[in-house]
Order: C-alpha cells, then sequence, then structure tokens
C-alpha cells in the first residue's frame, strides 16, 4: 500500500484529515476496536460496557436518564438493556411512583461484575503519557458538553 502524500490536501477543506469529525469517528472506531478482546472476557458488547459504567455510577436509573448520560436515544438503549437483563446483568421495572418510566437496576451478577472489570482502564493505557491521556479526556468532555448543548 502506498502512503498518500497529504500536503496538497492540507489546504482542501473538504479532505478526509481535515475533518474533525473523521478524527473522532476513527479513534471511537479503533479505541472500541481495542476494547473488544478485554470486553469479550467480561462477555460484553462496547455499549454493554457503557451500560454498565453508568450503574456501576449510580443503580437505579431510569431509561431517559441512563439514555440522556450515554448521549443516545431512547429507542438505542432500551433493546441494548432488553438483552442486558437476558444476560442476568441488570432487571428492569417500571417505577411505582411513575408507571411511564422504567428503571433499570443491576442485579447480583450485574454488580460483581465490576470487581472483573476494574483493571480494564488502566490496561487501555499502558504505554501512554497518563497526563496527557487526561488532559485530553478533559478537553473531550467540554467539547461533548458544547456539543450536547448545541443539541438542546
Amino acid at each position: 500500500m502506498t502512503k498518500l502524500d497529504s500536503s496538497p490536501h492540507e489546504r482542501d477543506p473538504l479532505a478526509l484529515d481535515q475533518q474533525l469529525c473523521f478524527q473522532f469517528y476513527a479513534a471511537s472506531n479503533l479505541i472500541t476496536r481495542l476494547y473488544r478482546p478485554r470486553l469479550a472476557e467480561l462477555g460484553l458488547t462496547y455499549p454493554q460496557y457503557l451500560v454498565m459504567l453508568v450503574l456501576w455510577e449510580h443503580d437505579g436509573l431510569s431509561v431517559g436518564a441512563l439514555s440522556s448520560r450515554l448521549h443516545l436515544d431512547n429507542a438505542t438503549v432500551t433493546p441494548l438493556i432488553k438483552r442486558m437483563e437476558l444476560l442476568g446483568l441488570l432487571n428492569r421495572k417500571r417505577d411505582p411512583d411513575d408507571e411511564r418510566r422504567v428503571l433499570v437496576t443491576l442485579t447480583t451478577d450485574g454488580r460483581a461484575l465490576r470487581e472483573r472489570a476494574v483493571a480494564i482502564p488502566e490496561t487501555m493505557t499502558q504505554g501512554h503519557n497518563v497526563e496527557e491521556l487526561n488532559s485530553l479526556r478533559l478537553l473531550l468532555q467540554d467539547m461533548v458538553r458544547s456539543l450536547a448543548e448545541m443539541q438542546s
């Protein structure tokens, strides 16, 4: 495979490498691929892992709150949590105070899975400058917050 010369494209506003969205897209895909074998050991997909991260922080959230925290639509999260319920990781039940809301809670197995997952973040950052990664994380948090506000 030959490397494409990027110098003429540096001034082209439509060059792929000039697109911020592409850099995020490519980074997201590559990160997901790196996580896949580690999460397979836990029996989780990457989206399921994200759901578990949220519930390990705040168990007993509504589907709407969970969707909001993950920046996903309810229609995306609902089938995801249904599959996770079949795996025995969480339960769904109607909120007794508001029948329109569905609450998602971890099962004993779902809570126990946290102990097996606790090493994943450190494993994923090995060999990288932790301070640089933390700075990048904070920058991305600000960007996500800003983008979310733009959609409101």
